[in-house]
């Protein structure tokens, strides 16, 4: 008797001793359900592409000496940090291998818990490839919504990993009409030129492709009003703000929506399905102001996507069956916050730009004097202290596919006291931070493929037979 009584505790103390969610699965197994229960309805991942560990950081700094905020709305949820690297590929003719990732195979990592090759948009790594289905598409597969939220194009790769699957990133004509079959309930962001045609001013040789997904009843808008002036939940959306990447931060008019807006908007529409919604939201900016080194438009982007990341975590504390997740596809630029052997950040520069270095490149370019760019630059930046030298430098360009806007920026990292190794990505670490049950599957050291893999957890998504169901359809040469 006192063996069995003494058993009795130890099982009781395991149960107590599991982790919420772990013990609510096991409840409902012996409940006699035959099925693990999800222990969250919902799903948001957010993703700041590009955005590394120092990215962070100099959005801290710049928050708690500029905005008076002495942390990110990132900060209360850090929980570890995730590997970025792909399979080995080739460029060109040659063999790379894998360490420093893309964005598309990053993507294709977090979407489907597979690891491919540098450019895949989530098939396999094959000389025939196989597709790999992503969280989004076996959430689809359950019943629930399923909304996809960018500031760069919507065609681009991060977004397009979880609903798309083509050879080369660089078809987004084929990622666009995959949209249009895919189902995807909320789609928003920049792009528009990839669905139209050639013959109304886009990339698109066949058709212009809107009108089709309009039949499909997609509300399609194109600013900020028109986003906003919709009421209906449950409603699909096409949201085209920008021909190509939505303006920056810096440069953004007031008819564009910003990062948050967007993320409001597509929560408000996705959240009315009772079987619940998986959406991704891209922060894609902040890669693309770090590639070309502009340190006062990153700093923008990260910013922006901060305010996104407050939407969903206001949204997920509020509705109490959410799980939130954000991590970063990679680095880009391998920035440093010092330079010089100089102990010390030039806050009080950090923001000086009143533009990005996309918008002044084309003023620079065409300056046909040193005079000309000393000009622009005081006039853009405040500085009035740009050398001979330095003016010289930035007319004959960096000696990279940036040119001017490289070297204007180089400049200005003197200025700030940061540095940048170069234009491409890093292979360092990036970020994870978590809300709610999936907090447990994502803490600690961990690679970007258990992002994929928790969430299917999580969300009780099957996404081995969603991925045999589409290898059964599909193969790509």
């Amino acid at each position: 008797m006192k063996s069995f009584v003494r058993k009795s505790l130890v099982a009781a103390l395991a149960l107590l001793m599991l982790p919420c969610g772990a013990w609510q699965s096991d409840a409902a197994l012996a409940a006699g359900t035959g099925k693990r229960q999800p222990e969250s309805k919902n799903i948001i991942v957010l993703i700041g592409d590009g955005m590394g560990p120092a990215q962070v950081s100099a959005a801290r700094i710049y928050s708690k000496n500029k905005l008076k905020k002495p942390s990110l709305n990132l900060d209360s949820i850090y929980v570890g940090q995730a590997t970025t690297f792909a399979d080995k590929g080739e460029d060109g003719d040659t063999v790379v291998s894998g360490e420093v990732t893309d964005s598309a195979s990053a993507g294709t990592a977090f979407a489907t818990g597979h690891k491919t090759y540098n450019a895949a948009i989530s098939v396999s790594n094959e000389d025939i490839s196989r597709p790999f289905a992503s969280v989004m598409e076996a959430s689809k597969a359950a019943g629930k919504s399923t909304g996809l939220v960018t500031t760069a194009r919507i065609t681009h790769a991060t977004p397009a990993v979880y609903a798309a699957h083509v050879r080369n990133r660089d078809n987004e004509n084929a990622i666009a009409s995959q949209y249009l079959e895919s189902g995807v309930d909320v789609l928003l962001g920049g792009g528009k030129r990839h669905f139209v045609s050639k013959k109304d001013k886009g990339k698109r040789d066949d058709k212009t492709i809107i009108p089709d997904f309009e039949k499909k009843g997609y509300k399609v808008v194109y600013d900020k009003k028109s986003l906003a002036a919709l009421t209906s939940k449950n409603q699909k959306i096409l949201g085209l703000f920008h021909d190509s990447h939505v303006d920056y931060v810096l440069d953004r008019k007031p008819e564009t929506p910003s990062l948050a807006d967007m993320t409001a908007k597509a929560l408000e529409s996705l959240s009315s399905n009772p079987k619940g919604f998986t959406m991704m939201v891209e922060g894609g900016r902040i890669d693309h102001a770090a590639h070309a080194n502009d340190f006062g438009a990153m700093i923008q982007e990260t910013l922006d996507f901060d305010a996104a990341v407050k939407v969903a975590l206001d949204f997920a504390k509020r509705d109490g069956n959410t799980s939130v997740v954000i991590t970063a596809d990679h680095e880009t630029g391998d920035l440093s916050l010092s330079r010089d052997n100089i102990y010390e950040l030039n806050v009080d520069a950090w923001d000086a730009q009143k533009i990005s270095s996309e918008l002044l490149a084309p003023q620079l370019a065409q300056a046909t004097s040193t005079a000309e760019i000393k000009k622009l630059i005081k006039q853009y930046t405040g500085f009035a202290d740009i050398t001979e030298e330095e003016a010289q430098f930035i007319m004959e360009g960096d000696g990279t596919s940036y040119k001017e806007e490289g070297a204007f920026n180089q400049v200005m990292a003197k200025r700030y006291l940061i540095g940048w190794s170069g234009h491409g990505h890093s292979a360092v670490d990036v970020g994870v931070w978590a809300y709610g049950p999936i907090v447990q599957h994502v803490q600690g050291q961990s690679d970007n493929t258990a992002i994929a893999t928790s969430i299917a957890q999580v969300a009780g998504l099957d996404l081995e037979k969603a991925t045999k169901d589409l290898q059964t359809k599909h193969l790509y040469h």
